[in-house]
C-alpha cells in the first residue's frame, strides 16, 4: 500500500468518524424524546446513501408494547417509508447496544452497518452478552461499530436511572411519612 492510499484511507476513516458522530448525536435527540414520555432513553436513527430514512425512540411503556424498542420503532417506519421489509445498503445509529430481539431484526432486515454507543452488560446482542448481528450461522451478518459517542451514550441512560432511583426513593419516603401521620391522627 502507498503512503498515499494510507493517507486516503485516513481521510476516509475520519469522514466515517465525523458522519457516525452526527448521526449519533441524532440518534442521542431521540432518545432524550423518549425521556420526556417517560420512556427508557434509548434512541435510533436509520441511514441510507448519507440520508435519513427514519429514526425512533423506545416507546414500550406508553404503547404497552415490550416490541416497541427505539430500534424496532425505526425499522418498521423504514419499511413503510421505503415499501420494502429488506432495508439493504443502511446503516442503523442506536444509543444502546440492541437486545436479541432487536438485533434479530437488524439481521431480517439486512441492515449492512449498525453503530452503536453504550454497550449494554445485562442484554446487549451485538458482542457483549451474545453476537447475533454476527452469527456465522446466518446468512446476513451485520457490520459494526461500537462505542461512538460511547461517554455521552451511557451518561444519558445513567443518568435517567438514578432520577428515577430517587424518584422511587422521594415517594417511598413521601408514602410511609403520610401513613406515619395518620397513625397519629386520633379516632
Amino acid at each position: 500500500m502507498s503512503s498515499c492510499d494510507n493517507t486516503e484511507q485516513t481521510a476516509a476513516q475520519r469522514a466515517q468518524a465525523k458522519e457516525d458522530n452526527r448521526f449519533m448525536k441524532m440518534a442521542m435527540e431521540m432518545a432524550a424524546k423518549a425521556e420526556e414520555k417517560g420512556e427508557v432513553p434509548v434512541g435510533a436513527v436509520l441511514v441510507k446513501n448519507g440520508e435519513v430514512v427514519s429514526a425512533g425512540f423506545n416507546y414500550s411503556i406508553g404503547l404497552h408494547d415490550p416490541s416497541a424498542h427505539a430500534e424496532m420503532q425505526c425499522i418498521r417506519q423504514a419499511g413503510q417509508l421505503l415499501e420494502n421489509y429488506r432495508l439493504l445498503d443502511t446503516t442503523l445509529y442506536v444509543t444502546l447496544e440492541p437486545c436479541a430481539m432487536c438485533a434479530g431484526a437488524i439481521v431480517h432486515a439486512r441492515i449492512g452497518r449498525l453503530v452503536y454507543g453504550a454497550n449494554d452488560e445485562k442484554t446487549g446482542a451485538a458482542g457483549t452478552v451474545i453476537d447475533i448481528v454476527r452469527h456465522r450461522a446466518f446468512n446476513h451478518q451485520v457490520e459494526i461499530t461500537a462505542g461512538v459517542r460511547e461517554e455521552a451514550c451511557s451518561e444519558q441512560l445513567s443518568a435517567f436511572f438514578r432520577r428515577r432511583r430517587k424518584e422511587k426513593k422521594a415517594a417511598k419516603a413521601l408514602a410511609k411519612q403520610q401513613a406515619s401521620t395518620q397513625c397519629d391522627k386520633p379516632e
